[in-house]
């Protein structure tokens, strides 16, 4: 086995996957999926896409991800309030932690009453094995640990799976907007946040093109991309500082988008690692769910807005 190999997977999926590792098959989804192309529309990968689910902790891992999809939550219609949620999941653009990282959030959302969807990205391609790691995500791994153990504040170079994900969840926002009028949304108020790689996703979108920009994003243990342009989405940004892959990056990317004069809020959690999503850790990273929904009833998000 490559040296680091089992660390490198925690990074890129923020789980520990090792050799021998027993899977179950994954439960059938219970939201409306939405495809992003028409069939045929986007190349394949040329091997099959998989679902696993972590014995461990029930995680669901999807891989090779070729034909990208929305899912959809909608809350109970006397709670609705015309504010959408698209959710990324994490993995290094090698996996999806669909779960955790997705539809459990999504069920977290609609409780609130907002519309929540997970984005289903285009995924690399990777082996068929217990690891899951194509060899050009093993060279980004072990970019980010040395970058990680030197301190040296430079970006994360693009990932190898960033451009398709970026450009999926350009189509997804488009998507929700076109359907607005049909699911009693409000267009103004549709925002995303991500996980891990979901992050880098979430913040390329927040300052890219102004037409594909969220109304606001939630970055969490991910995202440092700059410059932050002033016409950037407001971010709410969570990691831990005993993140060891990302220790330092939020508060680099707090000081990007208040530099570009853009609102943000930031927490850094004493412990909490990296990928603590939904799953409780025991600390006070466990509630960040509860600081990110003040941070958007603070801005009126959570309000009944125009549908």
């Amino acid at each position: 086995m490559r040296p680091l190999l089992a660390q490198l997977c925690a990074m890129a999926w923020a789980l520990t996957l090792a050799p021998g590792t027993a899977y179950a098959q994954a439960p059938a989804s219970d939201g409306q999926i939405i495809p992003l192309y028409a069939r045929g529309t986007v190349t394949p990968l040329g091997v099959p896409e998989s679902r696993d689910t972590l014995a461990e902790t029930g995680e669901t891992m999807i891989f090779n991800v070729s034909d990208p999809t929305l899912e959809l939550f909608r809350p109970a219609p006397r709670l609705a309030n015309g504010t959408v949620v698209i959710i990324a999941p994490g993995g290094g653009f090698v996996g999806l932690g669909y779960a955790a990282g997705g539809t459990d959030v999504a069920r977290r959302f609609t409780a609130l009453g907002v519309t929540a969807l997970v984005l289903k990205y285009r995924t690399i391609r990777s082996p068929d094995d217990a690891m899951h790691m194509p060899e050009v995500h093993i060279r980004e791994m072990e970019a980010i640990m040395a970058r990680a153990k030197s301190g040296q504040p430079a970006e994360v170079p693009p990932f190898a799976g960033e451009p398709d994900a970026v450009e999926d969840g350009t189509r997804a926002m488009a998507i929700v907007r076109s359907r607005a009028k049909e699911w009693g949304i409000d267009p103004e108020r549709i925002g995303m946040i991500g996980f891990s790689s979901g992050a880098f996703l979430a913040a390329d979108l927040a300052i890219g093109e102004k037409a594909g920009r969220p109304a606001f994003v939630g970055l969490f243990y991910g995202g440092l991309r700059t410059p932050v342009p002033s016409g950037a989405s407001p971010a709410f940004i969570a990691a831990a500082t005993d993140d060891p892959y990302m220790p330092d990056d939020a508060v680099q990317l707090y000081a990007a988008w208040r530099k570009a004069g853009v609102p943000a809020e930031l927490h850094v959690y004493e412990h909490g690692g990296h990928g603590f999503d939904l799953q409780p850790k025991g600390s006070t990273s466990d509630h960040w769910f509860d600081q990110f929904t003040w941070w958007m009833k603070s801005r009126g998000l959570l309000e009944k807005g125009k549908r």
